[in-house]
């Protein structure tokens, strides 16, 4: 059974705004109908890492915080805090990190509530009973809340493929405890060959698992495989060993997301912005040349559906040259061209198989 994707795209008309779209978009995907009076309404977003400026602007947030206030629910903006050593790896870092980012209360006009707590500690473990676990450990503020929305900025991901509704759940909503045992399978090594010592890995690794001398070379021992020196290496010289990984990390996430979705049967909504489509996660400190154009805002109650219709809208946009995918721009699967070995398609699959929802959509444009 095929879901629905409500669709606007970015275009606008003289006298209306992005911002009257996407409450047009809200209204019209049935969101605000999983809201009662006095619910406490988690909006899980990214508020991006410090340097990072393709996370999805406060503005749109407000939009959604201020419809939810309409219904008599009690929004409040809300992530977990970070495996990797960046801008917010715990609390204090992650909420002044967000209000820099303009995730301000005067700006959003909701409070922020890290999910996991001061330093990552403060999660519920929740039975899910499917292959990977038993039970996953997803931050408290997002257990407790009565609704959750997830608010999606898509763009691509080393691990995954791509970074969509899944990933910005069940990795994005796990404790820094869930986030390693998702990653725990990445191990990642050094090509000496390429590797220029410049110690940027070493800085940025949380584990403290690499040293520098003369090349990085990384313990086995204590290397979590977060991928984190993957994408801070400036030559490409740390690549994931991936084998089976990328796969499992793929079953991983979606069995996190279900973790995350559970005993929020009907509560909750799903909106992605298909926008400055960068080459990497948002948790880089820095973001590249989006791989297409802004092709729009979609909304669901299918996480799943919502994925595979972004994937979908970006695949069969004209690719951009002067991004990662350089000349091989016009080719269809542009997550492969990133990223050869990874099949983004199991994160899918299998969230499919789970009962996540359905990668069978009708997409609904409403422009």
């Amino acid at each position: 059974m095929s879901s629905e994707v409500f669709f606007t795209s970015m275009k606008t008309k003289r006298g209306e705004s992005l911002l009257t779209k996407l409450e047009h978009l809200i209204v019209r995907a049935g969101l605000l109908e999983t809201i009662s009076p006095k619910d406490l309404v988690a909006i899980k977003l990214h508020f991006g890492e410090r340097g990072n400026l393709a996370y999805v602007r406060p503005q749109y947030v407000r939009r959604l915080v201020e419809q939810v206030k309409k219904k008599g629910g009690r929004p409040f903006l809300t992530d977990s805090n970070t495996l990797y050593a960046g801008s917010r790896s715990n609390a204090v870092d992650h909420i002044e990190t967000a209000i820099e980012n303009g995730f301000d209360y005067s700006v959003v006009g909701a409070p922020l509530v890290i999910a996991d707590g001061l330093n990552g500690k403060d999660y519920v473990s929740v039975p899910v009973n499917l292959k990977h676990f038993k039970e996953v450990k997803i931050g408290s503020a997002a257990v407790q809340a009565d609704v959750l929305f997830a608010i999606t900025h898509f763009k691509g991901h080393e691990a995954t493929g791509f970074g969509g509704t899944l990933k910005n759940l069940g990795m994005g909503l796990g404790s820094r405890a869930g986030k390693q045992q998702q990653h725990s399978d990445l191990l990642p090594q050094v090509n000496e060959e390429i590797c220029i010592a410049c110690g940027k890995c070493a800085k940025w690794c949380p584990a403290d698992a690499i040293v520098v001398e003369g090349k990085a070379k990384i313990s086995q021992e204590k290397c979590i495989g977060c991928g984190e020196c993957t994408v801070t290496c400036p030559v490409r010289a740390i690549a994931i060993n991936w084998k089976t990984e990328a796969d499992m990390i793929q079953e991983k996430i979606a069995e996190y997301t279900a973790g995350v979705l559970k005993g929020k049967e009907g509560k909750t909504g799903f909106i992605t912005f298909v926008t400055d489509v960068s080459p990497l996660c948002d948790c880089c400190g820095w973001n590249d040349v989006p791989i297409v154009g802004d092709i729009g805002i979609l909304a669901s109650k299918d996480p799943i559906a919502i994925d595979q219709a972004a994937v979908d809208l970006i695949n069969k946009a004209h690719g951009n040259p002067l991004s990662e995918l350089g000349e091989r721009h016009n080719e269809h699967d542009k997550f492969r061209v990133l990223f050869p070995n990874v099949d983004w398609t199991i994160q899918l699959s299998y969230g499919e198989l789970i009962g996540l929802g359905s990668r069978e959509y009708q997409l609904i444009k409403i422009d």
